[in-house]
């Protein structure tokens, strides 16, 4: 059995230790329930801290926009304070300013469930006050380095059905019941209650459409007509499920070849565990008709985890042409290109388009089940 959820190193641990002490906020953004208060509290282990929780109703009057001598009585004597899922204090980014700017030994951490309400909130009040990174589901990286290879490698197929949730790693058996809880309190209470949706059942169905269409092109056009809503609506609904961290976008490559795709996007979800809920699809990979799909979400959000947490700038695309020509992934970096394939299993040789690779002098790589680690943990 795995070991319990805090036991597990995550690979942001050792960057924010290196930012205590520096005068700015540290702030962890990110889904609930990737373990982001864990993370801060073991980082707060041994010291003394005061510690607010913004889902408490007293928290939240007691911190909805203070004054610095309110703030001073507040604070007390204490050096380190951790302010949990902040996003549910109004207000808190002055409070945070004036507790950065007129407090300036106190070392704050904050945390934060969603971007929608802590990005309005903190950006402007905040501005080069605050270390701001994100916290995802437990990483390719840090599963393997926490079970070991061989476990991990036999875990493969189990992962890409129920995802890297801490529970749902923690509760071998229990997957199905983590994730539908997850699903119905996060993704569809939280998201409508933050972002004040208006048509719920709108939000569930786009929800689903992207699920199926997972490492397809999304048209919003063909998902207004599906769902019987406004392009508008799709966009701003589609804004919203990013910012709530259940998707992410994929945008085309393009360099002004004629025949190249050039505004389409694909969606992804950080998770394999909450596509497969919202579809309720768990059936072994061997029976599925989706394994690609599932294959390349797995391949593609875990090397944005990489990315995100190794601090590069890479840039990332898809590439496609009117022809049907495709590469399913491009990193830019440093002006190199990069091109990827993803398939399964490993069978006969597979090479990117000619096209691609000698217009943009780009390197080429096919990633499969045997050597997917090259691409996962940079």
């Amino acid at each position: 059995m795995v070991k319990r959820n805090n036991m597990f190193k995550r690979t942001l641990s050792e960057i924010v230790t290196n930012k205590v002490g520096k005068g700015k906020a540290i702030m962890i953004i990110g889904p609930r329930q990737v373990g982001k208060t864990t993370l801060i509290l073991q980082e707060l282990e041994g010291s003394e801290y005061q510690f607010f929780d913004g889902d408490d109703p007293t928290v939240r009057r007691l911190l909805k926009e203070p004054n610095t001598e309110q703030i001073r009585a507040i604070l007390g004597k204490s050096k380190i304070v951790f302010i949990d899922e902040a996003q549910r204090i109004e207000g808190i980014g002055l409070t945070l300013k004036i507790i950065t700017d007129q407090f300036k030994d106190v070392q704050l951490w904050v945390s934060g469930s969603s971007s929608f309400s802590l990005s309005q909130e903190l950006n402007e009040p905040l501005t080069g006050r605050k270390w701001k990174y994100e916290l995802l589901p437990i990483s390719w990286e840090e599963f393997e380095d926490h079970i070991g290879y061989l476990k991990a490698d036999q875990q493969l197929e189990t992962r890409l059905l129920y995802g890297f949730y801490p529970d749902v790693l923690n509760n071998p058996g229990e997957e199905q019941e983590i994730l539908k809880n997850l699903v119905d309190s996060y993704l569809y209470r939280d998201i409508l209650s933050y972002a004040e949706i208006r048509k719920p059942e709108v939000l569930e169905k786009l929800v689903q459409a992207l699920a199926f269409q997972v490492g397809s092109e999304v048209s919003y056009n063909e998902l207004a007509q599906l769902i019987h809503v406004d392009k508008n609506t799709i966009s701003r609904y589609i804004d919203i499920l990013e910012k709530g961290y259940v998707i992410f976008k994929l945008g085309s490559f393009s360099r002004n070849l004629r025949n190249e795709i050039k505004v389409n996007k694909k969606i992804y979800f950080y998770d394999n565990g909450v596509r497969n809920m919202i579809i309720g699809n768990f059936n072994d990979l061997s029976l599925r008709m989706d394994k690609g799909a599932l294959w390349e979400n797995f391949l593609i959000s875990e090397r944005l985890k990489q990315n995100n947490y190794k601090r590069s700038l890479a840039r990332s695309y898809f590439w496609r042409t009117r022809q049907q020509q495709e590469v399913d992934y491009v990193e830019e970096i440093g002006g190199e290109i990069h091109g990827y394939e993803f398939k399964w299993k490993p069978g006969k040789q597979v090479r990117l388009p000619k096209t691609f690779i000698e217009r943009y002098d780009a390197s080429e790589m096919v990633i499969n089940r045997e050597n997917f680690r090259k691409f996962v943990k940079i």
